[in-house]
């Protein structure tokens, strides 16, 4: 999976650490999680089978950064009438299928092709007949990769989603108020739906929250408008947010709460999923190895959590995952993962021990870089000059100069992120 892998193993502990991460990238991949639940005759829910021989025809909606894959391994399974792909506008189809159309939308911000393809959704769904099942195929990213604004412009929605980006805003707190501004996200996806269907969900959030991954389209929403406004102002937001967004959140009619939602959904994969197979890989190479998880705080605060966990003995493993959030403040280029590695070599510089420290999004893009993350000693070189590149989120530039960086391209999936510190 890491393309860079043999000029990046340079010394046998880095080879050792990329095996892991490779480990924790492959174990992310759809088809070694749908083929629990997809069999030839009927889909595993619960405690439930859907037998698919009770429908006259059998409809995908797939959307998400693992969409096509996730098309892909379905369409192989089952008799597939007719579906829908939704994925990122920086990947290539893995899949190409007549009985299939496919949208390019855009991401982490949303665009007109986002719309065309939320409308396009939509109507696809509502025009089913009662003999027809629907099966959605939900993985991370499709909260902008489907957009269809609610009395607000597209121009206004990007507006706002770049202002919770940048504000450091949990995707929690992010998808409450985009839920509140959409007329599919929140469970209104299926509103009217006429037909039975069920959806399989790759989890990108800690929580594994169903309401909050790629915005809840076929879940239940259990946030208010009362809630998204209360996020605005918590993060400062008030005089910075279009007006008519927090008159539309002011005004917004009460939708009836719903207890459950219209149709089946089951998480099948998570984080947790990846951080266990790279656990196993790293007591392979000999490493004492335990997992850090649910890294979920801002990225400074969730670099103290994971150096108080790393081991005091030596030749040991620590496998971290999550997603920690960033606040933007300066101008350069860099992702999560990055400024984590960078705030944890801060962190960890003069320290007595040897330690390998990486971290890298399973998705494959790393913020607004083309790479998934990157990978350094904590005793390299001219690492007084890491709280510049930090104060100017900038640590793509660092690690370009000072070399670490991990290309891995789209990856075709997304279980959020996973790291390790290696003591040798």
């Amino acid at each position: 999976m890491i393309k860079n892998f043999n000029s990046l193993a340079n010394t046998g502990v880095k080879k050792k650490a990329l095996k892991i991460l490779d480990a924790g990238l492959t174990a992310a991949q759809p088809k070694n999680f749908l083929k629990e639940f997809i069999k030839k005759n009927y889909i595993q829910m619960e405690k439930n089978r859907i037998f698919l021989s009770d429908y006259k025809k059998i409809f995908v909606v797939a959307y998400g950064k693992a969409a096509d894959s996730m098309a892909e391994y379905v369409s192989k399974r089952i008799n597939v009438s007719q579906g829908v792909i939704v994925i990122p506008k920086n990947t290539k189809s893995l899949f190409r299928n007549k009985k299939f159309r496919t949208f390019y939308s855009g991401h982490p911000l949303p665009d007109r092709d986002s719309v065309r393809a939320g409308k396009t959704v939509l109507e696809f769904i509502n025009n089913r007949s009662r003999q027809d099942f629907v099966l959605f195929l939900v993985s991370g990213g499709g909260s902008s990769l489907l957009a269809l604004p609610d009395k607000i412009t597209l121009t206004e929605k990007k507006y706002i989603t770049k202002l919770l980006l940048e504000c450091g805003a949990t995707i929690d707190e992010f998808n409450c108020v985009r839920k509140h501004l959409s007329l599919i996200k929140g469970g209104k996806l299926v509103e009217n739906m006429n037909c039975h269907g069920c959806a399989l969900v790759m989890s990108d959030v800690v929580s594994n929250n169903l309401s909050v991954i790629s915005s809840g389209c076929t879940y239940y929403d259990n946030t208010t408008s009362i809630d998204a406004l209360d996020i605005i102002k918590k993060h400062s937001l008030e005089t910075k947010v279009p007006k008519k967004i927090i008159t539309h959140l002011k005004h917004q009619p009460k939708r009836k709460k719903q207890s459950r939602s219209l149709i089946q959904n089951k998480i099948i994969a998570t984080n947790q999923d990846c951080l266990k197979t790279m656990a196993v890989k790293s007591r392979m190479l000999g490493f004492t190895t335990k997992i850090h998880s649910s890294v979920e705080d801002d990225v400074r605060i969730s670099a103290k959590k994971i150096v108080k966990n790393i081991s005091k003995m030596k030749n040991s493993c620590l496998i971290f995952g999550g997603e920690p959030t960033v606040k933007v403040i300066g101008s350069g280029k860099g992702g999560r993962n990055q400024e984590l590695v960078l705030q944890i070599l801060k962190l960890t510089h003069n320290s007595n021990d040897n330690l390998l420290i990486s971290s890298v999004a399973t998705d494959g893009i790393d913020g607004n870089t083309t790479y998934s993350g990157a990978l350094i000693e904590n005793h390299s070189s001219s690492i007084e000059k890491v709280a510049s590149y930090l104060k100017n989120n900038n640590s793509n530039s660092f690690f370009r100069k000072y070399g670490g960086l991990i290309k891995t391209g789209p990856t075709h999936t997304n279980l959020i992120d996973v790291g390790l510190i290696i003591k040798y």
